[in-house]
């Protein structure tokens, strides 16, 4: 099979990580076109690929363009990741699903329901391929503790907690005008916590009945909430917990994950679930794999990051390549993306009725929550 012709949608913050992904890539795909409103922006991120690539002996040529519908007509990929402000996420995805072309897309995958269940039936409808970035999946410290959940060493799941103590001044808000949003972000539970939510109803496991939350806008001047606090149930019986919060002085301190079983406890923490922390099993004796030596500093599963993004996009586009040559859904397909965006506006809208909300949640969107969108 020649190698995946590839185009890049939005090339601001986040834009580096698929860069890398890229690289690390390199046998199986190739960037024919990078695409931004901004065109320098999609200057910029073709000339860091060249060479990047360049130092792998392999000379590419991309083509930059300020918007999809231009590049798709020119030069029609097999598949884009998508990395703009999430309020377009599913517009653009279905164009390109619609356009026969395999579709990564950033998160949160969109900022509705509606707007999620048509990006899944577009991907089925034109037999292509939808996968959502939850990278964190990947990390080596979260994979781990899958291995043990899906071997049965926790016993039954009593309780899962996520907390996201974070920091984001009003200069990362002011450096562009849609974070904070309710139309083209959400606020901190949306952005900053996604990633963790998706962790923590993985391993609860069943699916999600009921969520209760509170959302607050203590600090920040957004449209959207700075803290956010759920309860989220199970229908095996397991409780969630989750605390968010982009207020925490002076700078980010930590994003843990909490997993608790009848026999086996992990918390991973860290600065974005990087580290082991507590590891204690019944059986980790027999196992071999000690609190001790899990956790140790020599054990090869810390990762180190720089900011908190981690590695996880190189092996998510790895799955995509082999979903693609394989015919098989992703891992992280629209589906399993979807189930994190139904927990964070099931908490929305229990902020804004103040009662429990049972789920599935048939429709609700970020533009409910503020009532000068709805034309109030």
């Amino acid at each position: 099979m020649d190698k995946i012709k590839y185009a890049l949608i939005g090339c601001g913050r986040i834009s580096h990580k698929h860069v890398d992904a890229l690289v690390a890539n390199k046998d199986e795909i190739e960037a024919i076109a990078f695409v931004d409103v901004m065109k320098e922006r999609a200057s910029q991120r073709a000339e860091e690929y060249k060479i990047k690539m360049k130092e792998h002996g392999i000379t590419v040529n991309p083509e930059v363009f300020d918007d999809y519908f231009s590049m798709i007509s020119s030069v029609k990929p097999d598949l884009v990741a998508i990395a703009t402000e999430s309020g377009y996420h599913s517009k653009i995805a279905i164009d390109c699903l619609n356009s026969k072309i395999n579709v990564i897309c950033e998160k949160p995958m969109a900022l509705s329901i509606k707007d999620a269940n048509d990006m899944i039936e577009a991907s089925i409808r034109n037999d292509k391929k939808l996968a959502i970035c939850f990278q964190n999946r990947f990390n080596k410290t979260i994979a781990l503790a899958r291995k043990a959940l899906e071997e049965k060493r926790f016993g039954r799941i009593l309780n899962v907690t996520s907390t996201i103590r974070w920091n984001r001044s009003m200069d990362y808000y002011k450096q562009a005008s849609w974070r904070g949003t309710w139309r083209l972000d959400g606020g901190t539970l949306m952005n900053q916590c996604t990633h963790n939510i998706d962790l923590l109803q993985w391993f609860l496991g069943g699916k999600i009945v009921e969520v209760f939350g509170f959302t607050s806008r203590f600090v920040k001047q957004i449209e959207a909430e700075d803290f956010g606090a759920a309860i989220v149930k199970s229908d095996n019986g397991a409780i969630g917990i989750i605390e968010g919060s982009a207020n925490v002085f002076p700078e980010n301190l930590e994003e843990t994950l909490f997993i608790s079983g009848t026999t086996g406890t992990v918390k991973i923490g860290g600065l974005a679930v990087n580290k082991i922390e507590t590891w204690r099993f019944l059986d980790q004796n027999i196992k071999g794999d000690t609190e001790e030596k899990v956790t140790s500093e020599s054990y090869s599963l810390s990762e180190d990051f720089q900011g908190v993004y981690g590695y996880g996009h190189s092996p998510l586009y790895h799955d995509m390549v082999l979903s693609i040559k394989e015919n098989r859904k992703p891992y992280i397909d629209g589906v399993e993306g979807k189930k994190a965006l139904e927990i964070i506006l099931s908490i929305y809208k229990s902020q804004k009725t103040g009662k429990p909300i049972c789920l599935p949640l048939k429709n609700f969107s970020t533009l409910e929550m503020d009532d000068k969108l709805l034309g109030h």
